[in-house]
């Protein structure tokens, strides 16, 4: 990780942008948001319409992966970067009654926003807190399934996120996510930029020092899969896709039935 890179600087060019994308949804951004963009990554419009409108409107995801996630009846699930709630509602309909949904956020208008729905909607079984993907406000071992969707590359430090991952995960609990990554490694000037980091771009790991940096935590990667469905909207984001690569995946893995780090 260079060392010039701002991450105060950072910290507050994401939360602009998803404060944004909580308050007003059809606005101008670097990524496609809605309904139509949930459909076409794989979300089932059934699925769909069984959650809240407003949470799909402030969808900003970047692949589906509860395929990957393999959730059961009575699991308890973190989604990291819940957001306005959409994939933690999704993920409520997966572990019914007898299970549970928590979604961690830094932005004050996402959870806002989140808390409103699930109170309106009467999900009982979904909760949202503030916090820091890097340093999760959980117990060892409180969770069978840790999702994720485009977040963790907005992240300075990956390595940390995934040693916390590892951490929270019960034995042979599993993580499924979508994020972005990069064929190439990209120079300093993009990786330096907070600007292109928010806009999902800069942070962007290269894909093999990816699944090393998970790895490395201790997890098991078990499959890696493209999201062709997937694109930028701005023509500086596309510009960065055509020269590095950058590109959506899927991902999943596991944590070892033993807890003992390999």
């Amino acid at each position: 990780m260079a060392q010039s890179l701002d991450v105060d600087k950072l910290e507050r060019e994401v939360k602009t942008v998803y404060r944004d994308v909580a308050r007003t949804p059809d606005g101008e951004f670097h990524f496609e948001m809605g309904r139509p963009l949930a459909e076409r990554l794989g979300y089932p419009p059934e699925d769909l319409d069984r959650i809240p409108a407003d949470a799909i409107d402030s969808f900003a995801g970047v692949g589906y992966h509860f395929d990957l996630a393999d959730l059961e009846e009575g699991d308890d699930v973190l989604d990291l970067g819940s957001g306005s709630g959409m994939d933690a509602f999704i993920a409520a309909l997966h572990v019914g009654g007898t299970g549970s949904v928590t979604g961690l956020d830094m932005t004050d208008e996402q959870l806002e926003k989140a808390r409103r729905l699930r109170d309106e909607a009467g999900l009982d079984t979904v909760s949202f807190e503030e916090g820091y993907i890097e340093d999760l406000p959980f117990e060892d071992e409180s969770f069978d399934a840790v999702v994720s969707n485009g977040v963790i590359n907005l992240s300075a430090e990956k390595e940390r996120v995934f040693e916390e991952v590892y951490r929270v995960l019960r034995s042979d609990g599993r993580l499924a996510l979508s994020d972005i990554i990069s064929e190439t490694r990209m120079p300093e000037s993009i990786k330096t930029s907070a600007d292109l980091w928010a806009a999902c771009i800069g942070g962007a790991e290269q894909a093999d020092d990816y699944t090393t940096t998970i790895e490395t935590a201790g997890l098991d990667v078990t499959e890696v899969r493209e999201n062709p469905e997937y694109e930028f909207t701005s023509e500086r984001a596309r510009g960065a896709c055509s020269r590095y690569g950058v590109k959506s995946i899927g991902l999943s893995a596991r944590k070892g039935n033993t807890g003992e780090r390999t």
